[in-house]
């Protein structure tokens, strides 16, 4: 059994949503998860594998996610990670999403791969900010995550753990 972190930087839930799901099926598969937004770790220590999840807005992940790659830089280069981001709405779901420079560079930098994009949502009742507020009433509009990707995912990583018996050292 794995112990894994899923941590998230979110602004309007979605990114939330797509770590527990991530979490569930990570748990479903026997090993320990810990669900926690990004800028509540304050240490990666105690677990085996991380994965690390960003809402995608303009291109740019979310400061809190970034933050923690920062921080944690030097535990995450010993540990198995994996990125996502999420974001693409409407016309751009499925399309290619550039990762951010800092995202792909420290990525590399900690041997992660480049993140996993998955569709995000935006709807009125969530959107914050003036941009999304407006965006919320057109043809963006709606919740666009496919459920049956990310638990395919997720369940590839639970696979990945238990195929390698992955376990770091820990300082318990």
């Amino acid at each position: 059994m794995s112990r894994v972190l899923v941590a998230y930087a979110t602004k309007m839930g979605a990114t939330k949503g797509i770590a527990d799901a991530i979490g569930d099926t990570i748990r479903a598969a026997g090993d320990e998860v810990t669900v926690l937004p990004a800028n509540e770790v304050t240490d990666v220590g105690y677990y085996d594998a991380v994965v690390l999840g960003s809402a995608l807005y303009a291109a740019r992940w979310r400061p809190d996610a970034v933050q923690f790659l920062r921080r944690f830089r030097a535990d995450l280069a010993n540990r198995h990670v994996w990125l996502f981001h999420s974001g693409p709405l409407g016309e751009t779901v499925g399309k290619p999403q550039k990762t951010p420079s800092a995202v792909r560079r420290m990525a590399s930098t900690i041997g992660a791969a480049e993140p996993t994009t998955f569709a995000g949502r935006l709807e009125p009742e969530t959107a914050q900010g003036f941009m999304a507020r407006r965006m919320a009433k057109g043809s963006l509009a709606g919740d666009f995550r496919d459920w049956d990707q990310i638990r395919t995912w997720a369940a590839e990583i639970a696979r990945s753990l238990h195929e390698e018996d992955i376990h770091a050292p820990h300082q318990d």
